[in-house]
């Protein structure tokens, strides 16, 4: 005997918005248990639980080597640079708030808050770009990874240093099966790794900090003079600068709503992600300029990431307990900031057969497509200049561009033209609603991403780039604004 069909009906707890699921939203393709609404008894995530998600997130090599990246490669003091760093996490965390708001209301991932702007079809375009780098992101931070289990294998089984390359394109695939591990134990499992990861880390950027400052002195190494050209304006390298910092954290203010679907309040996650975010991303990128400067001091050589760095040190004791918790760091990052993302995005195209555990898969073997050419690189097969730090410091700055137009759309689309109210059940339907391309959205994403193209081209429009997650942002929340109120109105 077959099921009598159900409606799906909602009802608010507190300032919840929850669903009943029937058999119109179960059956349907848009439809599977691993994005649907969490239930109000789900958002149990404190603002505790988010300031602790954005440290687990933030204390990783990536940010560690943000200082030398910004003096390296954007020409500016390593004062300006912190500087840099801090204010870019105060700037993004506008974004991240406000985008925040309807994942905590509806308790709906990325995606789906996408197909209120950019259609039930059209959501896949911007969630596929997320997820793309999310999976470049992921092959980067699993290489450190990997290296730091090499390296902790190698104080442990001294044959295993013999290895080489080898060994730490083992680590990566040791590294890679942790990650994978995780998440597929879902969001519970998360909360309670950067939960308990989170004081760690504190500590261990403590230790650092004690063990480098009688070998460097901080004021020498704030003094350090920029290294762009002398007498060129600040401005411009600022702004670049601050765009590129921007966009490494311009992918979670897109999908932070796969993360605020399990908060407990809209206040929780504000005040959790002012806790959590830029005071962290200033001071451990601030110990990163600190302990490169000393590292020739303490190991006779510029070393420019921890890995490395603590890999130095001739006690297999304390090489072991560092690479244990850059492991741990690691792990804390790449599941929350770069696995969660795109496996939302692949269950998003096809969500009755691609569900959470195969979008996971999914995002692991991209991210090991992406990585590719770099662990044929550690095993000899290939040769390349192209070092992983000027990839991802390029990387910046170009995927910045193509992100802000995406988060001008979805916060002026909630607030502005939507005024915070969705219809929940339409956005789990065809035709229900929500057209299956929305052109408002797709038009405001294409036209900035197209000057950005173009600008790479024409020198007048070279600042469309330089400034691009600003540019981007801005012009897209307008050009939507202006399509979407316009459309309503005709059809009023």
């Amino acid at each position: 005997m077959s099921d009598l069909a159900t409606v799906s009906t909602l009802r608010t707890v507190g300032e919840h918005v929850e669903i009943d699921v029937g058999t119109d939203i179960s059956n349907s393709p848009r439809y599977n248990e691993d994005i649907a609404p969490t239930k109000a008894s789900q958002r149990t995530w404190t603002r505790w639980n988010i300031a602790s998600l954005w440290v687990g997130m933030a204390i990783c090599v990536p940010t560690y080597t943000l200082g030398g990246v910004l003096t390296a490669y954007f020409g500016l003091s390593v004062s300006e640079a912190l500087w840099t760093i801090f204010i870019a996490n105060i700037v993004v965390l506008i974004p991240l708030t406000l985008n925040a708001f309807p994942g905590t209301r509806y308790g709906i991932p990325c995606p789906v808050v996408l197909r209120a702007s950019f259609g039930i079809i059209g959501s896949n375009v911007p969630s596929l770009i997320r997820a793309f780098v999310a999976c470049g992101w992921f092959g980067v931070q699993t290489l450190f990874g990997g290296i730091a289990i090499h390296l902790m294998l190698s104080a442990l089984i001294p044959a295993w240093a013999a290895l080489g390359g080898t060994g730490e394109v083992i680590g990566f695939f040791i590294f890679w099966f942790l990650n994978i591990t995780v998440v597929i134990r879902g969001s519970e499992s998360i909360k309670h790794l950067e939960t308990v990861a989170a004081p760690l880390l504190l500590i261990v950027a403590i230790g650092l900090v004690v063990w480098a400052l009688p070998q460097v002195s901080i004021s020498e190494v704030l003094a350090v003079p920029a290294s762009r050209p002398e007498g060129s304006s600040f401005a411009p390298y600022f702004m670049a600068a601050l765009t590129a910092m921007v966009g490494y954290w311009a992918t979670l203010s897109l999908n932070i709503p796969d993360f605020s679907r399990y908060a407990e309040s809209q206040r929780s996650q504000i005040i959790g992600q002012i806790i959590g975010l830029p005071l962290t991303m200033f001071l451990f990128s601030g110990l990163g300029v600190i302990l490169t400067a000393a590292s020739m001091s303490m190991v006779g050589e510029t070393v420019s990431d921890p890995v490395n760095l603590v890999g130095h040190i001739d006690s297999p004791v304390w090489v072991v307990l560092s690479m244990l918790m850059i492991i741990l760091a690691t792990i804390s990052t790449n599941t929350a900031a770069n696995i969660v993302s795109p496996t939302n995005s692949f269950q998003n195209i096809a969500p009755r057969f691609i569900n959470e555990n195969r979008g996971v898969l999914i995002t692991g073997f991209i991210g090991i497509l992406l990585m590719s050419w770099e662990l044929m690189k550690k095993l000899g097969w290939i040769e390349s200049d192209v070092s992983v730090e000027s990839l991802y410091s390029n990387w910046l700055l170009g995927y910045s561009s193509l992100l802000g137009p995406i988060a001008g759309i979805m916060i002026v689309d909630y607030f502005l033209v939507k005024n915070q109210s969705y219809d929940l059940l339409a956005l789990y339907q065809d035709n229900a609603g929500y057209p299956a391309w929305n052109i408002a959205g797709m038009s405001a994403f294409l036209i900035p991403v197209a000057l950005t193209i173009l600008s790479f081209k024409i020198d007048a429009l070279s600042w469309f780039y330089t400034y691009g997650w600003f540019t981007g942002s801005i012009m897209g929340g307008i050009i939507y604004y202006i399509i979407a109120k316009t459309n309503f109105e005709a059809n009023a």
